[in-house]
């Protein structure tokens, strides 16, 4: 997930502001393409239930006799314990920037925002090459104490379901960080002053005045965090965990029982609802009433001494642990390996990834202001009812959309080369899943949220007045959508072209498999270089995603220093 995707996982509030001057006066073309758009990208969440529910060989008693409950359980695990140690990361670090001044409380603000730059599969390839056995921890350890091999004494697993609680909580606790220090921030100043004034200290402020008005932020940044642990491949596979994505690929590719991963597919889909249902209602309460004056900010309370320095220690543990032993590791791979730069591979992958992510990103956006205008336009309810399901795609884990488009997809891929055979004579191969067309379907499926955010969110912005000026010039809907909101909406739509580009870079599961035979991508590459145990080729391809992700995180930190008050 993206920097500013965090309010955009709940489904959006209804329409209004802008479009609200041009309601009714758009043509029917508009309404049926907002139709057409949200079949589209609702279209494969159906067919993963219809899969699910039809299959052609129904093996579920099978899976819950075997696999099931093995899946289910990892799955679990790993989800409350990346939910529960973000949260305490999360919280903490955001009460301390907040709160107090300690020595570098300024910067570390800001780079405890940098883990969001990492995908968190690099985040595991870096942590298992540095405490492997031959990584320059225990080599370290031998040297300094004499010992001659592993036998010689203990060091924990560093491939293990609690390594992959680690990776995955460094990698994100900024959901729940950003989330909560604008709880945080948002409260007047007066209630701590009221709470130190009648004897609290500082552990019992926190516990007792910020803790419980900032819960539903923290519950919301904790419930996006499983989500996006439910959803993750690279870690799992990596370090050789079960989870329900890893039984999607294992019972798809490996079995070759399509009803089967999608049977497994939609028990993700009820965890993810789950998740996102409570997400929602967390959010619900997050607001609380409070004075129509401007409420006092808070001041922040100097530390000083050994507690200054622990509060140092303790926001730079989370952001040296999920940015800098990341990018220190593959950096060192990188350097080593000068030659790994100038591989035709790399050059192929980075092509292929500029491509696919930036026509993909262009067709989401294009899709959100059609949709969003179109619905901004009409009266009718269709519209209107099927814009918040288009942001259910953004909750659908890739390995699960990938299973609702590729089944479909090939089914009409064969037909079309079947009726193109008996017209011409000749045989046109598979035109959809043959092709990148299925990974960009899919990147507009799953992203389509985050355009349609920013997209929302800029119609609002613009007054009612402006369209309607356009509406007596002579202008119809379609000439005050590019004369009028276009160019005042410029900045939103960058911002969304690139959130959209950088989460398309990043995307895994989806990509591996959807692609077309021996087409790489960047993300697809590294995780192919890291399995083989090849940090040395993966690392120019994890560097140039991870130079992608610190542009959004670059947004992210411009969008917030222009909003703080």
């Amino acid at each position: 997930m993206c920097p500013e995707q965090i309010s955009q996982v709940s489904l959006p509030a209804p329409l209004h502001g802008a479009g609200e001057a041009l309601r009714g006066q758009g043509s029917p073309g508009w309404s049926l393409a907002a139709v057409l758009i949200a079949a589209l990208v609702v279209g494969p969440l159906l067919a993963v239930g219809w899969i699910a529910l039809f299959p052609d060989e129904n093996i579920w008693p099978h899976l819950m006799a075997t696999a099931m409950p093995r899946y289910i359980t990892n799955t679990a695990v790993l989800a409350f314990g990346v939910g529960g140690l973000a949260a305490a990361i999360g919280a903490g670090s955001a009460w301390l920037v907040v709160m107090y001044r300690f020595p570098f409380s300024g910067l570390l603000e800001w780079l405890l925002l940098l883990p969001l730059a990492i995908p968190a599969y690099v985040g595991a390839y870096a942590l298992a090459d540095f405490l492997d056995y031959s990584g320059p921890v225990q080599i370290a350890l031998r040297e300094a104490f004499g010992w001659q091999s592993a036998r010689d004494y203990w060091f924990p697993a560093a491939r293990s379901r609690s390594m992959a609680v680690l990776v995955l909580a460094g990698a994100l606790y900024p959901y729940v960080y950003l989330l909560a220090r604008a709880a945080f921030r948002e409260l007047s100043g007066g209630s701590y002053e009221v709470a130190r004034a009648l004897g609290a200290g500082p552990w019992a402020v926190f516990w007792r005045v910020g803790l419980p008005l900032a819960r539903p932020a923290i519950a919301a940044g904790a419930a996006i965090s499983m989500m996006e642990t439910v959803a993750d491949f690279g870690v799992v596979d990596y370090f050789g965990i079960q989870t329900l994505t890893l039984g999607v690929f294992s019972t798809w590719l490996e079995a070759g029982n399509a009803g089967g991963a999608a049977q497994i597919a939609l028990v993700m889909l009820a965890a993810v609802g789950m998740l996102l249902a409570f997400e929602k209602h967390s959010r619900r309460r997050a607001r609380y009433h409070g004075s129509a004056r401007q409420p006092r900010p808070v001041v922040r309370a100097p530390l000083q001494g050994a507690r200054a320095w622990a509060a140092t220690l303790l926001c730079a543990a989370p952001f040296g642990f999920g940015f800098m032993l990341p990018v220190l590791v593959i950096g060192r791979h990188a350097l080593a390996n000068p030659n790994s730069w100038f591989g035709p591979g790399l050059a192929r992958a980075l092509g292929n990834t500029l491509a696919v992510c930036g026509i993909a990103a262009a067709l989401t956006v294009i899709a959100a202001l059609v949709m969003v205008y179109g619905t901004r336009l009409t009266g009718r309810r269709l519209p209107r009812t099927l814009l918040p399901l288009t942001t259910l795609g953004y909750a659908a884990p890739g390995a699960v959309l990938a299973v609702g488009i590729l089944i479909p997809l090939a089914a009409l891929d064969h037909r079309i080369a079947d009726a193109w055979l008996a017209l011409t004579g000749t045989d046109p191969g598979l035109l959809l899943t043959g092709s990148a067309a299925a990974v960009v379907l899919a990147y507009l499926v799953r992203f389509f949220a985050v355009a349609e955010g920013a997209v929302d969110g800029a119609f609002g912005r613009i007054s009612p007045s402006l369209p309607m000026a356009a509406r007596s010039l002579g202008r119809n809907a379609t000439g005050a959508l590019r004369e009028v909101y276009l160019p005042l909406m410029r900045g939103s739509v960058a911002s969304a072209l690139l959130l959209v580009f950088v989460d398309c870079v990043k995307e895994l599961p989806a990509t591996m498999l959807l692609r077309p035979f021996n087409f790489e991508t960047l993300a697809t590459r590294v995780h192919e270089k890291a399995s083989l145990e090849n940090l040395g080729d993966a690392a120019p391809a994890a560097l140039l995603v991870m130079a992608v992700g610190l542009a959004a995180v670059a947004l992210l930190a411009r969008t917030n220093l222009r909003d703080r008050p």
